[in-house]
């Protein structure tokens, strides 16, 4: 069964979440994030990007660039909620959907064109969208995920492309590397070293020695730019959940001690959140008693893998959880809902020393371990 795998993106989708309740906001340089000049740019729009402007962005950079912007708060439930109509939309319609961020999915329509035409019904599906949203949104069709995903890339802003089997090659020679998913901040400049700028020059190398300059990455891209990818469309309830326990030697009923272990937990789980590049929108804490009732609560949240913006909920669920009858015996922190994403902190509320922060911090947990460094937020409250 040859494989039909669309991806669709809605077109700068903060912003056109916010045109939709403002009008005034079409056609004119919008800029998403942080009000203060130390935030940084969440989202920003077409007419913004003319400028030079980009999401995570300095917001004073950004201002600079363009002064006649205007500039949005941003909220993440209204976006959140945006998302998960447009997901409601294609799940009622497809047979394999996988949510691949907040404003990402990808469609496995193999085997469909002998009930429908898979372009026909691609086409319908994203008009349906737009009309039963008022969004933008774009969609490639092909034969696998890296393809489709450039493929919408190309069709933007607001339309569709297929790239028929056999012709993933030629689609793909003339496009610059940085089209293909994965070639980011690090990867990029050390292709541009050793003079490759087109897709079609990583297509006419040897696979074995992009595998010795790069290891298996080199190996990865090389199949990319050939437009190769046999990664499955993988169901949004597949997705799996990360948890961490903690079974305290000695009962205790002590504040201190159970604030520090559920964000030490919280930590933790944040920094494997990004290093999977991964986002939650469902928190659980569970806490067992001593004589052991176990009982649990969660909260559904704007997707997200900020430690900060989740601590505050893990408490607040803590406070509505516990009864300070009986002393507690085990204490557990639960994120599910997990989706493949980049939104890596909260960009509506921390500053850009926040997110440098995040980013040393995660980068001396990768080199010497998760346990290497802790926030303040997770050292015990001074009496």
């Amino acid at each position: 069964m040859e494989r039909q795998i669309i991806h669709c993106d809605l077109d700068t989708f903060f912003v056109s979440v916010e045109r939709l309740l403002n009008s005034d906001l079409i056609g004119k340089p919008v800029l998403i994030g942080g009000s203060s000049d130390r935030g940084v740019v969440a989202s920003c729009s077409y007419e913004a990007r003319t400028y030079g402007i980009h999401s995570a962005m300095p917001m004073r950079l950004a201002r600079q660039l363009c002064p006649e912007a205007i500039l949005v708060r941003g909220d993440h439930d209204l976006y959140s909620k945006y998302s998960n109509i447009v997901t409601e939309i294609i799940e009622q319609r497809v047979p394999l959907v996988e949510k691949a961020s907040i404003d990402e999915h990808y469609i496995d329509m193999s085997g469909m064109d002998k009930f429908f035409g898979t372009w026909k019904m691609t086409q319908e599906l994203r008009q349906l969208i737009i009309k039963e949203t008022g969004l933008p949104i774009s969609f490639g069709l092909s034969a696998n995920k890296t393809v489709s995903k450039i493929a919408t890339g190309e069709a933007k802003p607001c339309g569709a492309k297929k790239v028929d089997r056999g012709t993933e090659k030629p689609f793909l020679a003339p496009l610059s590397i940085r089209k293909i998913p994965g070639i980011g901040e690090k990867t990029y400049p050390t292709l541009r070293n050793m003079g490759i700028s087109k897709i079609i020059t990583l297509q006419q190398m040897d696979v074995f020695a992009m595998k010795r300059v790069m290891g298996d990455n080199g190996v990865s891209i090389w199949k990319k730019a050939n437009g190769q990818d046999d990664s499955p469309v993988v169901p949004f309830h597949e997705q799996k959940s990360m948890s961490k326990e903690t079974t305290f030697q000695a009962d205790t009923i002590d504040m201190t001690v159970l604030r520090k272990t559920m964000l030490s937990m919280v930590d933790e789980l944040a920094f494997d959140l990004r290093k999977e590049n991964k986002l939650t929108s469902c928190i659980t804490v569970k806490i067992r008693y001593s004589n052991f009732d176990t009982h649990t609560q969660q909260m559904k949240i704007p997707f997200t893998a900020s430690e900060r913006v989740i601590s505050e909920k893990v408490i607040s669920i803590f406070h509505k959880l516990y009864s300070r009858r009986m002393l507690i015996r085990l204490i557990g922190v639960k994120f599910s809902n997990l989706i493949q994403g980049s939104y890596q902190a909260d960009l509506f509320d921390d500053t850009l020393e926040d997110l440098n922060l995040s980013r040393a911090m995660d980068h001396i947990r990768i080199r010497f371990g998760s346990n290497s460094i802790i926030r303040g937020f997770a050292l015990p409250e001074k009496g």
